[in-house]
Protein backbone atom coordinates (compact mmCIF):
# COMPACT_ATOMS: atom_id res chain seq x y z
CA UNK A 1 0.00 0.00 0.00
CA UNK A 2 1.05 3.57 -0.63
CA UNK A 3 2.22 5.41 2.48
CA UNK A 4 2.78 8.94 1.18
CA UNK A 5 2.24 11.73 3.70
CA UNK A 6 -1.31 13.14 3.35
CA UNK A 7 0.02 16.71 3.54
CA UNK A 8 2.32 16.34 0.52
CA UNK A 9 1.16 17.73 -2.82
CA UNK A 10 3.41 16.54 -5.63
CA UNK A 11 3.25 16.56 -9.44
CA UNK A 12 5.91 14.44 -11.15
CA UNK A 13 6.17 14.97 -14.92
CA UNK A 14 8.13 12.56 -17.11
CA UNK A 15 9.35 15.15 -19.63
CA UNK A 16 9.35 18.91 -20.13
CA UNK A 17 8.77 18.82 -23.89
CA UNK A 18 6.57 16.37 -25.76
CA UNK A 19 7.14 15.70 -29.45
CA UNK A 20 5.11 18.13 -31.55
CA UNK A 21 4.61 20.72 -28.79
CA UNK A 22 6.54 23.38 -26.88
CA UNK A 23 8.05 23.57 -23.41
CA UNK A 24 5.55 22.21 -20.84
CA UNK A 25 2.65 22.59 -23.30
CA UNK A 26 1.45 19.04 -22.64
CA UNK A 27 1.46 19.62 -18.86
CA UNK A 28 0.13 23.19 -18.71
CA UNK A 29 -3.48 22.29 -17.87
CA UNK A 30 -2.40 19.88 -15.14
CA UNK A 31 0.06 22.41 -13.70
CA UNK A 32 -2.65 25.08 -13.59
CA UNK A 33 -5.06 22.67 -11.89
CA UNK A 34 -2.37 21.67 -9.41
CA UNK A 35 -1.24 25.19 -8.48
CA UNK A 36 -4.69 26.75 -8.50
CA UNK A 37 -4.79 30.32 -7.18
CA UNK A 38 -1.15 30.54 -6.11
CA UNK A 39 0.75 33.50 -7.56
CA UNK A 40 4.48 32.70 -7.54
CA UNK A 41 6.65 29.65 -8.15
CA UNK A 42 10.27 29.12 -7.11
CA UNK A 43 12.26 27.54 -9.95
CA UNK A 44 15.32 25.34 -9.45
CA UNK A 45 17.47 25.37 -12.64
CA UNK A 46 20.49 23.45 -11.36
CA UNK A 47 20.07 20.44 -13.69
CA UNK A 48 21.29 22.54 -16.65
CA UNK A 49 24.56 24.47 -16.94
CA UNK A 50 23.13 27.81 -18.12
CA UNK A 51 20.92 28.81 -15.22
CA UNK A 52 20.01 32.21 -16.66
CA UNK A 53 18.77 30.85 -19.98
CA UNK A 54 16.88 28.04 -18.28
CA UNK A 55 15.21 30.43 -15.84
CA UNK A 56 14.18 32.72 -18.70
CA UNK A 57 12.56 29.81 -20.54
CA UNK A 58 10.67 28.67 -17.47
CA UNK A 59 9.69 32.21 -16.44
CA UNK A 60 8.16 32.99 -19.81
CA UNK A 61 6.24 29.70 -19.90
CA UNK A 62 4.85 30.05 -16.39
CA UNK A 63 3.84 33.63 -17.08
CA UNK A 64 1.63 32.43 -19.94
CA UNK A 65 -0.03 30.14 -17.40
CA UNK A 66 -0.65 33.07 -15.06
CA UNK A 67 2.20 32.55 -12.57
CA UNK A 68 5.26 34.63 -11.74
CA UNK A 69 8.47 32.64 -11.41
CA UNK A 70 11.57 33.38 -9.31
CA UNK A 71 14.75 31.41 -9.93
CA UNK A 72 16.58 30.18 -6.86
CA UNK A 73 19.99 30.74 -8.47
CA UNK A 74 19.41 34.50 -8.20
CA UNK A 75 18.53 34.39 -4.50
CA UNK A 76 21.07 35.70 -1.97
CA UNK A 77 20.08 32.90 0.39
CA UNK A 78 18.73 29.81 -1.44
CA UNK A 79 17.45 28.17 1.75
CA UNK A 80 15.58 31.33 2.70
CA UNK A 81 14.08 31.36 -0.81
CA UNK A 82 12.77 27.82 -0.23
CA UNK A 83 11.40 28.82 3.17
CA UNK A 84 9.44 31.68 1.61
CA UNK A 85 8.21 29.93 -1.53
CA UNK A 86 4.53 29.35 -2.33
CA UNK A 87 5.42 26.43 -4.62
CA UNK A 88 8.56 24.92 -6.11
CA UNK A 89 9.34 23.62 -9.62
CA UNK A 90 12.53 21.64 -10.22
CA UNK A 91 13.30 21.35 -13.92
CA UNK A 92 14.90 18.62 -15.96
CA UNK A 93 18.44 18.12 -17.18
CA UNK A 94 21.20 16.05 -15.64
CA UNK A 95 20.07 14.39 -12.41
CA UNK A 96 23.58 14.00 -10.95
CA UNK A 97 24.34 17.70 -11.46
CA UNK A 98 21.00 18.64 -9.93
CA UNK A 99 21.41 16.45 -6.84
CA UNK A 100 24.98 17.64 -6.28
CA UNK A 101 23.80 21.25 -6.28
CA UNK A 102 21.03 20.45 -3.80
CA UNK A 103 23.64 18.89 -1.50
CA UNK A 104 26.18 21.68 -2.01
CA UNK A 105 23.60 24.32 -1.10
CA UNK A 106 22.13 22.26 1.75
CA UNK A 107 18.64 22.42 0.24
CA UNK A 108 17.40 18.86 0.63
CA UNK A 109 16.14 19.20 4.18
CA UNK A 110 14.64 22.63 3.51
CA UNK A 111 12.68 21.41 0.48
CA UNK A 112 11.56 18.23 2.26
CA UNK A 113 10.37 20.20 5.28
CA UNK A 114 8.34 22.63 3.17
CA UNK A 115 6.75 19.85 1.10
CA UNK A 116 5.91 18.01 4.33
CA UNK A 117 4.14 21.19 5.36
CA UNK A 118 2.01 21.24 2.22
CA UNK A 119 4.01 23.36 -0.24
CA UNK A 120 3.25 22.14 -3.80
CA UNK A 121 6.19 20.42 -5.52
CA UNK A 122 6.46 20.06 -9.29
CA UNK A 123 9.27 18.06 -10.85
CA UNK A 124 10.02 17.35 -14.48
CA UNK A 125 12.42 14.59 -15.59
CA UNK A 126 15.45 15.13 -13.32
CA UNK A 127 13.20 17.11 -10.98
CA UNK A 128 10.98 14.04 -10.76
CA UNK A 129 13.98 11.77 -10.20
CA UNK A 130 15.11 13.69 -7.12
CA UNK A 131 11.66 13.40 -5.56
CA UNK A 132 12.26 9.65 -5.25
CA UNK A 133 14.22 7.95 -2.44
CA UNK A 134 17.34 7.82 -4.65
CA UNK A 135 18.43 8.74 -8.17
CA UNK A 136 19.55 5.18 -8.94
CA UNK A 137 16.97 4.77 -11.72
CA UNK A 138 17.85 7.90 -13.68
CA UNK A 139 18.87 7.62 -17.33
CA UNK A 140 21.64 10.22 -16.99
CA UNK A 141 25.42 9.95 -17.08
CA UNK A 142 27.17 10.80 -13.79
CA UNK A 143 28.90 13.93 -15.13
CA UNK A 144 29.49 15.05 -11.54
CA UNK A 145 29.56 13.13 -8.27
CA UNK A 146 27.05 14.06 -5.56
CA UNK A 147 27.91 13.07 -1.97
CA UNK A 148 25.20 10.42 -2.09
CA UNK A 149 22.58 8.99 -4.44
CA UNK A 150 19.99 9.55 -1.69
CA UNK A 151 17.48 12.18 -2.81
CA UNK A 152 14.45 13.97 -1.37
CA UNK A 153 12.36 10.87 -0.66
CA UNK A 154 9.09 12.74 -1.15
CA UNK A 155 7.53 9.58 -2.58
CA UNK A 156 8.18 5.97 -1.63
CA UNK A 157 8.85 4.73 -5.17
CA UNK A 158 11.58 5.21 -7.75
CA UNK A 159 10.98 7.09 -11.02
CA UNK A 160 12.36 6.25 -14.45
CA UNK A 161 11.26 9.18 -16.64
CA UNK A 162 11.23 9.05 -20.45
CA UNK A 163 10.57 5.31 -20.15
CA UNK A 164 11.04 3.60 -23.53
CA UNK A 165 9.51 0.33 -24.63
CA UNK A 166 11.73 -2.08 -26.60
CA UNK A 167 11.65 -1.59 -30.38
CA UNK A 168 11.08 -5.04 -31.91
CA UNK A 169 12.72 -3.88 -35.15
CA UNK A 170 15.85 -2.47 -33.51
CA UNK A 171 19.25 -4.09 -34.05
CA UNK A 172 20.62 -2.44 -30.89
CA UNK A 173 22.19 -5.07 -28.61
CA UNK A 174 22.48 -3.08 -25.39
CA UNK A 175 20.10 -3.54 -22.48
CA UNK A 176 16.57 -2.28 -22.87
CA UNK A 177 15.21 0.16 -20.30
CA UNK A 178 13.17 -2.67 -18.80
CA UNK A 179 16.25 -4.87 -18.44
CA UNK A 180 18.10 -2.09 -16.63
CA UNK A 181 15.22 -1.58 -14.20
CA UNK A 182 15.03 -5.31 -13.53
CA UNK A 183 18.78 -5.24 -12.78
CA UNK A 184 18.11 -2.48 -10.24
CA UNK A 185 15.50 -4.71 -8.58
CA UNK A 186 18.05 -7.50 -8.27
CA UNK A 187 19.84 -5.22 -5.77
CA UNK A 188 16.95 -3.16 -4.34
CA UNK A 189 13.35 -3.74 -3.27
CA UNK A 190 11.96 -0.30 -4.09
CA UNK A 191 9.17 -0.21 -6.68
CA UNK A 192 10.05 1.59 -9.92
CA UNK A 193 7.56 3.52 -12.04
CA UNK A 194 8.62 3.63 -15.69
CA UNK A 195 6.94 6.89 -16.68
CA UNK A 196 6.50 7.27 -20.42
CA UNK A 197 6.78 10.67 -22.08
CA UNK A 198 3.49 12.51 -21.74
CA UNK A 199 2.70 10.83 -18.41
CA UNK A 200 2.76 12.34 -14.94
CA UNK A 201 1.91 11.34 -11.37
CA UNK A 202 -0.14 13.57 -9.10
CA UNK A 203 0.14 12.89 -5.38
CA UNK A 204 -2.43 14.45 -3.04
CA UNK A 205 -4.21 13.41 0.17
CA UNK A 206 -1.88 10.42 0.45
CA UNK A 207 -2.99 9.00 -2.92
CA UNK A 208 -1.11 8.75 -6.23
CA UNK A 209 -2.92 9.09 -9.57
CA UNK A 210 -1.45 8.55 -13.04
CA UNK A 211 -2.28 11.49 -15.30
CA UNK A 212 -1.35 12.68 -18.77
CA UNK A 213 -1.64 11.26 -22.27
CA UNK A 214 0.35 8.05 -21.94
CA UNK A 215 0.80 5.20 -19.50
CA UNK A 216 3.40 3.78 -17.18
CA UNK A 217 4.96 0.43 -16.38
CA UNK A 218 5.25 -0.62 -12.74
CA UNK A 219 8.18 -2.81 -11.71
CA UNK A 220 8.13 -4.64 -8.35
CA UNK A 221 10.71 -7.05 -7.05
CA UNK A 222 9.75 -10.66 -7.71
CA UNK A 223 6.60 -9.79 -9.68
CA UNK A 224 5.76 -9.38 -13.35
CA UNK A 225 5.69 -5.74 -14.53
CA UNK A 226 2.23 -4.16 -14.60
CA UNK A 227 0.97 -1.89 -17.36
CA UNK A 228 -1.21 1.04 -16.24
CA UNK A 229 -2.99 3.82 -18.12
CA UNK A 230 -4.01 7.41 -17.38
CA UNK A 231 -6.54 7.66 -14.56
CA UNK A 232 -5.14 4.68 -12.64
CA UNK A 233 -4.83 4.91 -8.86
CA UNK A 234 -1.33 3.65 -8.16
CA UNK A 235 -1.56 3.20 -4.40
CA UNK A 236 -1.88 -0.59 -4.33
CA UNK A 237 0.94 -0.97 -6.88
CA UNK A 238 3.62 1.23 -5.33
Amino acid sequence: MNSESPSRRILLISNSTLYGSGYLDHAAVEIGSFLGDLKRVLFVPYALYDHDAYALLARERFRTMGYELDSIHLAKDPRQAVDGAEAIFIGGGNTFRLLKALYDLDLLRAIRRRVDGGMPYIGSSAGSNVAAPTIKTTNDMPIVQPPSFDALGLVSFQINPHFLDPDPNSTHKGETREERILQFLEEDETTVVGLREGAMIRVEHGASLLKGSSGARIFRKGLEPVEVGPGTRLDDLI
